[in-house]
């Protein structure tokens, strides 16, 4: 099932894939569903069910007069996940979606069952240095052929907002400044941490955050595991990180059964 919810100003184009208890997909910047989880999105709904929506401006969803900013993007999951009927689902957000997911937990935690981060960065540090640097200096023309540019020209409802769309992320990244890390520690839900041993987020970040969702701890002392797991994904890139199906399927799996 597919359609367009009416949140906020925005027609927000989703699916429904599979049935069982939701799982809703948050993809990364400049990306839509297909880049983000054209692989794993059949695995995750054997057993579950998917429903993957596209951001403000991204894939099928077409732009507003209203800049990115993460607060907007949760507000308007909220807002889809409402008018669908939904009242409890578990997240997995990758990249700008993972950052969607944090702020969604900490709107609207009674929504919120489990999370998965995927290259999730609470704070501009924990970013490769440099990365904002070069994300400053992107052009429409450096994108040309990639899947991110071909997926758009492919589906969205106004092929000419590309350049435009660029210039939002890069302003999203300028923007952002982070949570405080006693807010990040203040979500009660459980977190899988992905990170790409190669990623754009710094492995030491990765473990900073998986510690203050409870993580880091002795799995064989008195309090037993964490509620909270962190996966590095060997040979791994940010970019090739949404093309491990077989490990992340199995692992966002063994996490949210558990």
């Amino acid at each position: 099932m597919d359609g367009y919810a009416p949140v906020n100003g925005l027609e927000m184009y989703y699916e429904v894939h599979g049935t069982g208890r939701p799982l809703v997909l948050l993809h990364g910047g400049m990306s839509g569903i297909g880049t983000s989880f054209g692989e794993v999105l059949p695995l995750l709904a054997k057993s579950r069910q998917v429903i993957a929506v596209e951001l403000q401006g991204h894939g099928r969803t077409a732009d507003i007069d209203r800049p990115l900013r993460f607060e907007h993007l949760a507000d308007d999951t909220i807002a889809l996940l409402r008018h669908l009927g939904v009242e409890s689902a578990d997240l997995f957000g990758f990249s700008v979606g993972a950052g969607v997911a944090v702020e969604v937990a900490l709107r609207a935690p009674e929504l919120v069952g489990k999370l998965v981060l995927a290259s999730v960065s609470y704070s501009p540090e924990g970013l490769h240095p440099g990365l904002l640097d070069g994300m400053e200096m992107l052009t429409p023309e450096m994108m040309v052929g990639t899947p991110f540019e071909e997926e758009y020209l492919r589906i969205a409802p106004d092929p000419e907002h590309w350049p435009a769309l660029l210039e939002k992320i890069k302003d999203l990244d300028r923007q952002f400044h982070g949570w405080p890390a006693e807010v990040i520690g203040s979500i009660a839900a459980p977190v899988l941490v992905v990170i790409g041993d190669s990623d754009i987020v710094r492995p030491e970040h990765a473990v900073e955050i998986f510690r203050l969702f409870g993580g880091g701890v002795m799995g064989d002392g008195p309090a037993g595991m964490p509620a909270s797991q962190l996966a590095v994904l060997p040979g791994t890139s940010h970019v090739s990180l949404a093309s491990r199906a077989d490990w992340l399927s199995s692992m966002i799996d063994g996490f949210l059964d558990r």
